[in-house]
């Protein structure tokens, strides 16, 4: 029996990861954020003083890289590192990292493996265009840049960091120009994934409206 997949994808800031948590306990599916996927990879290469350039070294970590999905939480080798890569370091680099395309390759492999025996909500940048093109549901979701700055302050906050807005707005632009520009796997939207604009909607209005789609409560 073929397995349902819902992708999201977006910027960051936009809600997504949230959203997705949430959807995903309403419908009972297996939630899968990638983005923790590779900001794992990152903490990892920061944490081990790993350099860009040492390709060998960062594919053996990835392949070895045992990952777990626990609710909210991360676990990376059974240890549980949710707060730590959320850090500031490790979203300034995780972008640069997750443009390495063998590093992509094995962990996009990882993020299949997870859908062969569960449904799934998965969020990312490249879901519904290279990880899962053949997905039932796809979402894109976008945000004002404002916006997006304060949901990410927010989350620096509840992680424990205190990081002025203007400096989460000049990241929040350099990491798109670099998702959207990037050789391998570029953020963009898939020519039939719905756009949901939430710079006006709480998360609440986020997860009923993807819900309802994914339910069949809402009309064509």
């Amino acid at each position: 029996m073929d397995k349902t997949i819902v992708a999201i994808d977006g910027p960051s800031g936009t809600g997504k990861s949230t959203t997705a948590r949430i959807l995903a306990e309403k419908l009972k599916y297996l939630y899968i954020d990638s983005g923790a996927m590779y900001r794992a990879i990152t903490f990892e290469l920061i944490k081990n003083n790993i350099k860009p350039a040492d390709l060998k070294t960062i594919l053996e970590l990835t392949k070895s890289a045992n990952m777990q999905f626990d609710g909210e939480e991360f676990i990376l080798n059974g240890k549980n590192i949710t707060k730590e890569i959320r850090s500031l370091e490790v979203t300034n680099k995780v972008s640069n990292v997750s443009a390495i395309k063998e590093l992509r390759k094995i962990l996009v492999d990882k993020q299949r493996a997870f859908a062969k025996d569960n449904d799934v909500v998965m969020d990312g940048r490249d879901i519904g265009t290279v990880v899962f093109p053949e997905a039932k549901f796809k979402f894109y979701l976008v945000c004002d840049l404002k916006v997006r700055a304060a949901r990410r302050r927010q989350d620096f906050i509840d992680h424990g960091f205190k990081i002025p807005l203007e400096k989460i707005m000049v990241e929040l632009k350099k990491r798109d120009q670099i998702d959207t520009t990037r050789k391998e796997s570029p953020l963009r939207k898939a020519k039939d994934a719905v756009e949901i604009n939430t710079t006006n909607m709480i998360i609440e209005e986020q997860v009923n409206c993807l819900f309802r789609k994914v339910s069949g409560l809402d009309l064509p």
